[in-house]
């Protein structure tokens, strides 16, 4: 048990460490959420601002919020692909140690650097002035760790049905950019068209933004315009989510393993 604890605990580390030195990874991890916000709100808030009834500009702000923890742990965890092929990795599947720690490192180790990007975009939102306060961050934080390892479970799924790193740079951009849209992180979502609302409603990503916004907007009177359903019920969906994504996408990995 506690080499298993230690396994997880290191594959957690190397991948903090490795995003460390990635200078272009933290440069494009700050840079798109902060032309998302700033740029993208600042133009639609002059546009619909009146009309909707709320700041557009904070609503992509917890929108991008939500999008960018689920989506850098989700894509985190899909580097276990590349990983197959440098030394280390190599030592590490050989090692005496299970596949399942294997999993829950990488989507430990992806959560916390999906978090440390959550907090920058946090900080952005301070310097553009959105509506933050302490009692604010302290209710984002651990509801942002919660979407994180959503994000990664729904990764551990994807990474199991992809052999190659080339097949994941198609099939990942496939999967994740129309959920910017179905999820509502740049606009409202409330009225769809049927068919729109149902792809809405299966993608993952709807209810980590939804559940970032039933955090901030929770007593403040945008909250009925701005949030979809209750906090309780986005975080039992994730926590579902979660829980199938975990299960069948580490069985698909370990299967896969086995034969390869």
């Amino acid at each position: 048990m506690k080499r298993e604890i230690s396994a997880i605990l290191i594959i957690a580390l190397r991948d903090f460490l490795k995003f460390l030195r990635d200078r272009s990874r933290i440069a494009a991890t700050f840079i798109f959420p902060i032309l998302f916000i700033g740029a993208l709100g600042g133009s639609l808030q002059s546009n619909w601002g009146d009309e909707l009834g709320f700041n557009i500009t904070t609503f992509i702000f917890t929108g991008v919020l939500g999008q960018t923890l689920f989506q850098s742990a989700a894509a985190g965890v899909i580097s276990l692909i590349e990983d197959r092929q440098n030394d280390f990795s190599r030592e590490m599947f050989v090692s005496p140690i299970s596949r399942y720690s294997i999993i829950i490192g990488k989507i430990f180790g992806e959560s916390i650097v999906a978090l440390i990007q959550g907090v920058g975009i946090i900080v952005f939102g301070f310097i553009i002035r959105i509506p933050l306060s302490f009692h604010d961050i302290i209710w984002l934080l651990p509801f942002s760790l919660v979407v994180c390892f959503m994000g990664g479970a729904f990764g551990v799924l994807v990474l199991s049905n992809l052999s190659s790193e080339r097949a994941a740079n198609q099939i990942f951009p496939f999967l994740i950019f129309p959920q910017f849209f179905l999820a509502g992180v740049f606009n409202p979502i409330r009225e769809l068209p049927t068919i729109l609302d149902v792809l809405s409603r299966i993608s993952p990503m709807r209810y980590a933004v939804d559940l970032i916004r039933g955090i901030y907007y929770a007593g403040r009177p945008e909250y009925g315009a701005t949030v979809l359903n209750s906090v309780g019920y986005n975080l039992a969906v994730c926590g579902l989510i979660f829980g199938i994504c975990v299960i069948v996408g580490t069985y698909l990995f370990i299967n896969n393993e086995r034969n390869q």
